[in-house]
């Protein structure tokens, strides 16, 4: 199998931005920092007192700075989770249902339907979250199914890929990244294996198949996580959402 590294131009994309922004305000503290340390260095020279309020307007204007630059982060911060929420939600109904389709149709244990997703008071909700910790799928060929799905969906990974470098979400970006090599890998092993089956050749090597189980039980986690932040916030978006999925989920073929 073919190991691949994050592409450095991606990890420029986003570094460079933190990078810029970093070297912004660490010139501008540095300023500020300077124009006191002048004001101090006089005082000591000439013994003015006068020259010690000087020195102490700088830094309170740091402080200040600091604590409205921060407030207006935090805020930033929440209005592009925001946004992204909806984006998701867009996503969720239209390229990426059909993997979420198949994951939840795969599983064994945790024993989770769209349905019981959908009818769920908010507690329960938490309580699948807690059971998806640990997840059993129903067979080999049933893991086969979802990772497909993983492959047909790459254009979506770039997509989010390119959005968590837009909004500055480290996290994000490396979830995309880790999916998009694993995809990739995938496809490789199919255009020189078309007849195997990927999940056959990963569980002959305990690496490959920790992989894939933790990108197929992310997915679960990450599908409750969203459904439990829309029956928070959203709870019309949630119920949109579900009741989608619960009409979707009727006409799938049972895997065993």
């Amino acid at each position: 199998m073919r190991v691949h590294r994050i592409p450095q131009t991606d990890k420029r994309s986003l570094g460079g931005y933190v990078t810029l922004k970093f070297a912004r305000n660490t010139g501008f503290y540095l300023v500020f920092f300077s124009a006191s340390c002048l004001f101090l260095m006089l005082e000591h020279l000439t013994h003015i007192e006068f020259l010690l309020h000087l020195a102490a307007i700088p830094l309170e204007v740091l402080v200040a700075v600091f604590i409205v630059e921060r407030l207006l982060e935090k805020r930033e911060t929440k209005a592009k989770r925001q946004q992204l929420m909806y984006i998701k939600s867009y996503m969720f109904r239209s390229d990426m249902r059909n993997l979420f389709l198949a994951n939840f149709a795969g599983l064994k244990t945790p024993n989770i339907t769209m349905a019981k997703i959908k009818n769920s008071p908010l507690e329960e909700l938490r309580e699948m979250r807690r059971q998806a910790e640990v997840v059993v799928y129903k067979s080999p060929e049933a893991m086969e199914a979802i990772i497909q799905e993983y492959a047909k969906a790459k254009p979506v990974w770039l997509n989010f890929m390119e959005r968590a470098i837009t909004y500055n979400f480290e996290s994000i970006f490396l979830d995309m990244i880790y999916i998009i090599h694993f995809t990739d890998d995938y496809r490789i092993f199919k255009d020189l294996n078309p007849e195997n089956l990927f999940i056959h050749e990963a569980e002959k090597n305990e690496w490959l198949m920790a992989k894939v189980r933790k990108i197929l039980t992310d997915g679960i986690q990450k599908f409750l996580d969203y459904a439990i932040e829309l029956k928070e916030k959203q709870p019309q978006v949630f119920h949109d959402l579900m009741t989608d999925y619960e009409f979707s989920s009727r006409s799938l073929p049972r895997r065993t």
